[in-house]
Parts: C-alpha cells; sequence; structure tokens
C-alpha cells in the first residue's frame, strides 16, 4: 500500500503532507495541554486568593479588636488627671493615658489629644498648669521629654490646621494664672474661680465649629475621595500607577457575574458603632492645682468636682498631609463638641500587623501585597523569596490577585495583593512530563514515519529504475543473440566468424543466466527465503571452480586476469555454499569489469589469504577509477547506483552487491571494501571448518 500510494511522490510533498498532518495533532493537543494547565494555574490562584481573602480578615479582626480598646477609653481618660473610685473620696489620679513613653495598644502612637470646642489643645501627657508639674512628681529630664512630645503632637496638628492659632492659648494661659493668683491671694473663692473657666468655654456654636473645622474637613476630603497623600514622601505612588495584570480578576469576574478589579475593590461590609453615652467626673481646673499644691501638713480644702454625660461618637480615621494617621472621635459634651485622639506613625502602624501577618502567611511565598490608603501607596511588602527593597508601584509586577480593604474606620485603608509566580501543585508536574513524553513520542513517531516514507520513495524509484535496468539487461543480449542466431542459421557467417559468433552467443547467454539467477535470488531475499546449504569445501577447489567460470569472461572481456593463493591456504577447508560462493565472485568480478573498462590498466586480481585469527579471505580487485569515500557503504543497498540512471554510462541493475552481502551474510562471512592506488578491492573473509577425522 506504501509504495503504490507513495509512488510519484518526492520529498518535499512528503514534508508538507507529515508537517500538516503533524500540526493537526500537535496544535489540538497543545490546546489540551494549555487549557489543562491553565485550569491547574486558575486553581491555584483561587487558592491563593482564599488564603489573601482569610489574611485580610485576620487583619481587619486584629485592627477591630485594637480600635475596640481605643473606643472604650472614657471622656476622662484624655486628661492628665481625673477622680478615682468615689467622687466624693476626692482622691486624684493619673490618665490612663498620661503614662510616658506613650503606652497604646495601636502600633506606632505618637500621643493623645484633646482638642475643645475653641480649637484648644490639650494632652493627657502634661497637666494643664506646666508649672505645677513638679507637683505631681514629674522630674525636669521626664517634663522636658513630656513638653517635647506635646509640642510635636501640636506641631502635626497645626501643620494640618486642625488646632487653634498658638496665640489663642497663651492669652487663656495668662488669664487662667491671673484668676490663679487671685485665688491665692484669698480675693476671689472656688466657686467663682470655676465660674470664671465655665466663661471661658462658653463661645457661640458657630465659633466652635470653626474652631474644629479642620477635622470637619478631614472626613469631607475623604467622602469626596480627594487624594491626601500624593505630594508627600510618603506615598510610593498612586493605585492606578500599578502595572499588574487583570486576567485571574477577569475570569473570577465572568465566574462570579460581577466586576471585581483593580479600580474597584471588593466592598466589605461597613459598619458604625453606636452612639455611647457615660457618665463622666471630673475635678475643675482650678480644684485640681489647688489639690495638687495641698501638702499632708496643710488642711485639705474641699474639692469642687463636675458631673456631666457625654455622649461618644464612632472613632474616625483619617491621613494627613505628612503622611501620618489620626484616629479620632468627637465627643459631645453639655452641647459643646471636642475632639479626642491619637497621632499615629505610619511605619509602625503599617509593619506591627499587615506587614507581620503577611510575612507569616504562605502568601508571602508567591506574591507581594502593597498597602494603599485612599489611593496612594504607602508600602510594598515583597515576598520571601524576593530580597529586593521596593521604593516604587514600577517595582510590583505579576497578576492581581486580590484588591480589598478594611472595615470601618479604617475603610479606605486598601490591601492589593499580587503574585508572581503560581505553583500549580503536583498535577502541573505530571501534565509537563506527559506533554513532553507526548511530544517526544509525536516527534519520534513523525520523524520514523518521514524516514519510513522516505525509504519507500527511494525503494519505489529504485524498483522502477531496477524494471528499466533489468528490461534494458534482457533486451540487449537477446537482442544480440537473436541477431547472430539469424546469420548463422541464414548461412552469412563464414567459417572463421561462426566460432566467434557461438562465443558471443555462448557468452551472452552466460550473462541471461546470470541476470536471472541475481533475479531469483533477490526474490528470495525479499521474502526472506534465502537460506545457503554449508557443506566443506576446500580453497582449492573453490579456486579452480572460480577459474573455470571466470577467466574466459575476463578474457574475452579485454581484461588480464590474475590469480593469487598461497599453497598452505590452499588445503584450508571453509564451510559454504559453493554455488552461492561462486556467485558473489562472479558479480564482484562482473562489477569491476563494468567500472574499470576505461581504466589505463584493465586487469582483475583475485586472492586469498589467511589472517591471524584464521579466517580465510578473498580478494576481487581492479585498476578502476575506485568508488567515493561517502558512498562506502551505500553500495551494499538494494537497487542503489553511485549514476543516475538517466546519464550512467555502464550497465547493471543495482542488485549485484546487495546481494553479494546477503549471500555472504547467510554464509556467517564478511564483506568489506576498501580503495586502493588506483582501483578499488573488495575483500570476503570466511571462518574456516573444523577439522573432520575421516580415520
Amino acid at each position: 500500500m506504501w509504495r503504490t500510494t507513495l509512488t510519484g511522490w518526492d520529498k518535499k510533498r512528503l514534508r508538507i503532507v507529515l508537517v500538516l498532518f503533524f500540526l493537526a495533532l500537535a496544535i489540538p493537543t497543545a490546546i489540551l495541554v494549555k487549557q489543562a494547565y491553565s485550569q491547574l494555574k486558575w486553581e491555584a490562584f483561587h487558592r491563593h486568593r482564599l488564603m489573601a481573602e482569610e489574611l485580610v480578615t485576620r487583619i481587619d479582626r486584629r485592627y477591630t479588636e485594637l480600635l475596640d480598646i481605643e473606643s472604650a477609653r472614657a471622656f476622662t481618660d484624655y486628661s492628665f488627671l481625673n477622680l478615682a473610685g468615689d467622687p466624693s473620696a476626692n482622691f486624684l489620679q493619673r490618665s490612663p493615658l498620661s503614662y510616658f513613653p506613650v503606652k497604646s495598644a495601636i502600633p506606632g502612637s505618637i500621643g493623645y489629644f484633646q482638642i475643645d470646642n475653641e480649637g484648644r489643645f490639650s494632652t493627657p501627657l502634661l497637666p494643664d498648669g506646666d508649672e505645677s508639674s513638679k507637683v505631681y512628681g514629674l522630674t525636669d529630664p521626664e517634663l522636658a521629654a513630656r513638653q517635647q512630645a506635646r509640642d510635636r503632637i501640636y506641631q502635626l496638628l497645626s501643620e494640618n490646621r486642625l488646632v487653634a492659632d498658638i496665640a489663642i492659648k497663651e492669652r487663656e494661659s495668662r488669664s487662667l494664672t491671673e484668676s490663679l493668683d487671685t485665688i491665692k491671694s484669698g480675693a476671689l473663692d472656688l466657686d467663682d474661680a470655676a465660674d470664671v473657666g465655665q466663661s471661658y468655654r462658653q463661645q457661640p456654636a458657630t465659633e466652635q465649629v470653626m474652631a474644629q473645622s479642620g477635622f470637619d474637613k478631614l472626613q469631607t476630603e475623604a467622602d469626596t475621595s480627594s487624594p491626601s497623600l500624593q505630594s508627600s514622601s510618603k506615598s510610593l505612588g498612586r493605585i492606578e500607577d500599578l502595572q499588574l495584570e487583570n486576567r485571574y480578576q477577569q475570569k473570577l469576574s465572568e465566574g462570579k457575574k460581577k466586576e471585581v478589579s483593580r479600580a474597584k475593590p471588593s466592598e466589605k461590609k461597613d459598619f458604625k458603632r453606636a452612639l455611647r453615652k457615660e457618665q463622666n467626673v471630673l475635678p475643675s481646673q482650678s480644684t485640681a492645682i489647688v489639690m495638687a499644691e495641698e501638702t499632708p501638713a496643710a488642711p485639705r480644702r474641699d474639692a469642687r468636682v463636675s458631673m456631666f454625660e457625654s455622649e461618644i461618637d464612632a472613632f474616625e480615621f483619617s491621613a494627613l498631609g505628612g503622611g501620618h494617621f489620626v484616629l479620632y472621635r468627637k465627643v459631645w459634651r453639655e452641647g459643646q463638641r471636642y475632639i479626642q485622639g491619637l497621632l499615629i506613625e505610619p511605619g509602625p502602624f503599617i509593619d506591627d500587623i499587615i506587614a507581620s501577618a503577611f510575612r507569616e502567611s504562605a502568601v508571602s511565598l508567591t506574591g507581594n501585597l502593597a498597602v494603599a490608603y485612599q489611593g496612594d501607596v504607602l508600602s510594598v511588602l515583597s515576598n520571601r523569596n524576593n530580597r529586593r527593597y521596593m521604593s516604587s508601584t514600577e517595582s510590583l509586577q505579576g497578576s492581581l490577585l486580590l484588591h480589598d480593604r478594611l472595615s470601618t474606620p479604617l475603610g479606605r485603608m486598601e490591601l492589593i495583593f499580587s503574585v508572581t509566580s503560581l505553583p500549580a501543585g503536583p498535577g502541573a508536574t505530571v501534565i509537563t512530563w506527559l506533554s513532553l513524553i507526548l511530544l517526544m513520542v509525536l516527534c519520534g513517531g513523525f520523524l520514523l514515519m518521514y524516514r519510513l516514507a522516505v525509504g519507500q520513495i527511494t525503494l519505489a524509484r529504485q524498483q522502477q529504475d531496477f524494471v528499466s535496468a533489468v528490461s534494458h539487461e534482457l533486451k540487449t543480449p537477446l537482442t544480440s543473440i537473436r541477431m547472430y542466431g539469424e546469420m548463422l542459421r541464414e548461412g552469412w557467417a563464414s567459417e572463421e566468424k561462426r566460432k566467434t559468433y557461438y562465443d558471443f552467443i555462448y557468452d551472452e547467454s552466460e550473462r541471461l543466466t546470470r541476470l536471472i539467477n541475481n533475479v531469483l535470488q533477490l526474490a528470495r531475499m525479499t521474502r526472506n527465503d534465502l537460506h545457503a546449504e554449508l557443506t566443506h569445501c576446500r580453497v582449492a577447489q573453490l579456486m579452480d571452480t572460480i577459474r573455470s567460470k571466470i577467466e574466459s569472461q575476463v578474457e574475452r572481456a579485454g581484461f588480464e586476469f590474475n590469480i593469487e593463493c598461497k599453497a598452505h591456504v590452499l588445503d584450508q577447508s571453509l564451510q559454504v555454499d559453493a554455488d552461492y560462493f561462486v556467485q558473489i565472485i562472479i558479480n564482484l568480478v562482473d562489477n569491476a569489469i563494468k567500472f574499470s573498462t576505461k581504466a589505463s590498466k584493465q586487469q582483475i586480481d583475485i586472492g586469498c589469504t589467511q589472517l591471524r585469527d584464521g579466517t580465510v579471505q578473498f580478494s576481487v580487485r581492479d585498476y578502476g577509477p575506485g568508488i567515493p569515500q561517502d558512498q562506502m557503504r551505500k553500495i551494499f543497498r538494494l537497487f542503489y547506483r553511485s549514476e543516475n540512471e538517466l546519464t550512467r554510462e555502464t550497465v547493471g541493475t543495482g542488485i549485484g552487491l546487495a546481494l553479494v552481502r546477503q549471500l555472504t551474510r547467510a554464509m556467517n562471512g564478511q564483506i568489506d571494501v576498501v580503495n586502493q592506488t588506483p582501483g578499488a578491492e573488495f575483500k570476503i573473509s570466511f571462518p574456516t571448518a573444523p577439522q573432520v577425522n575421516t580415520g
């Protein structure tokens, strides 16, 4: 079937057909492998996304716990002193927020502050009057450190216009000092002093709003999504600048039928903590100072306390222009609004909770995390396998894994997870190996198919050439035999010519016999039916047979014939098929005559010698042009000819040397060819037969 189908094909057409066939199998297979690998990647992405969502939930829960601690603080905690236990006991103690260095559950805390309705600033780090600080057990170094911390808090607030002008504070301080001097001189009692302090706090509502308008602007800017850190050195860039792929997010959106993109992070459930009311007790300002200055030796005066109800709103969170965070709440006391809060360093605030949780999670092995506030990227955390420092949004690469935000009041804090490499798991390894094996099988199979097809194409052409050659080989001697036979029958030849014509007819008949024998042997060889009948033959007997069969043929061809064999070799016995052996030598001699007809020395040498290993080697040498080096192995192929069939000058079918090799192997021999100077020499070796004991 192959031979019939490939008849008339060439190698170019075969290559085109096989390539198309290969692509027809390889492309669908590659698509299937790619789809399987993509599915594994998608499953790995989904698995890492779930881990990222769980990490966000854990981070959010931790922040919520810390904010609950801050939310539970009383209004009075933001003063330096407050009353402990029963108010009637008049026992003063320091506020829990007055410790220094600042002790807070919130990481990165700079210090607490309070802004009253007139915009006046205070902090629980210091009592209201610096001149009485030593009375509370504050040493000079500690007092200086507390004052420095207070100044920093005030500076950060004033830079963002969150406190009133310092001149107001100085004026009120002078007024309060004059009132204290009056109290000490006895010209004003405690009740009047309390009224004086109260008069400073009773301001119109419009002035109160103006004094705290900076905090209202913070919330307004947050609601309008106005960038707050873009001009700050704390910002590494905008979220819009992140060069992250969204292919997995798009697939996720298609699967869940909702939009999940980098510009619109997944929504968390925002909630507002309920408004809280509490009863508070504070000593009046003048009472606190007087009680602080009392000594055990002096009689203790009755303390005047202030009892009131306060309404505390939920905390709000915002970023300041310098990059710091502020956590603040609004407290309503007797119709007046106070602002209480905490300033926070962004680095520790992010590192102690977000960064630590990220590095402890499995997500950090394959991806990065960008922390942003209101669109401004504050920090970029690289995965644990990447040691380089990321200083801008351009350093963040990969595919977007999750874009989420925290709960209120940290709702504008965004977490952007990206993945640089997704381990597809053991399934990917199996697919990779199967793909490689399949690729090797396909490539190897198609290479084998190509070589087989090329061999069949070559064989088909050689068979066509063989048919043409056999036709020529049969036609030429038959024509000559017919011509000379007619001349002899008609009596046109003289007595002198008749012997020549008879010899010519005999030679052509022998040539036809050899050709027919070769064709018959070829038929047996192609059917694997080439079986030699091995018998013990002496070398001398074989050489005599060769001489009788070949000598006349060589001489009539115009060549000299030379046989040379040493006496001790002639006595050796070989186990060969005599007919096969003679056919081998005849084919080699015939081949030598054909290819050396134009040689300057027309001679055929046949020799035999015994090698060191005991084998007997026969040789047939001519003095023609020899065999090209690149064709040494090809000449023994079936139907192979070194010349083009249309331009060749020699006759032959291309089966002689192939048949010689097969016959030699059938008798357990070996054949080789070497170039001599000049000519070529074929060498055939047969092992000697064991001696037979005839006694």
